[in-house]
């Protein structure tokens, strides 16, 4: 992988190109009519409506830019079919030995990350650990703590 490749599932580059085009279309306009109600307040050195507005757009286009930058260097996940080892695109099913609680996450590149939909980065000590493993396999994760947290991995899909 080159430093500037951005890996996402196919999902994602789906969700990324809506968010885009959510944006250009629908964020756009939203804040170009709140800009417009803004300068309709008069002075705009003390508007704070308008100030607010031309920071919301500013992030808008910050947004899209981040978006068409992933998107130009994006790489496609390929699902290879082979559920022996842990990869990228694969769903792991984990246990917490110590609590022992099972949970489930999609291992995915960093820009779809998102721990609350149990979709893990690689990249993420979790992730990382996990990464080539099999079935039966125990890792050992550090936490930001520096506490040791085991896991087994008790299936590939």
């Amino acid at each position: 992988m080159t430093n500037n490749e951005t890996l996402l599932t196919k999902q994602g580059l789906e969700d990324l190109k809506a968010e885009t085009e959510n944006l250009r279309v629908v964020k756009r306009k939203e804040v170009s009519e709140k800009i417009k109600a803004a300068l309709a307040f008069g002075d705009i050195s003390e508007n704070s409506e308008y100030d607010e507005a031309k920071n919301e757009q500013a992030d808008i286009e910050r947004r899209i830019l981040k978006i068409e930058n992933m998107l130009k260097n994006a790489k496609i996940i390929e699902n290879n079919n082979n559920n022996d080892l842990v990869n990228l695109g694969c769903t792991v099913k984990v246990k917490d030995i110590e609590f022992d609680e099972i949970m489930e996450y999609q291992i995915v590149g960093s820009a779809e990350a998102d721990p609350f939909k149990e979709r893990i980065s690689n990249v993420s000590p979790l992730g990382q650990a996990l990464m080539g493993k099999k079935e039966g396999d125990i890792v050992n994760v550090e936490t930001p703590s520096g506490a040791i947290v085991e896991y087994e991995v008790l299936g590939i899909k």
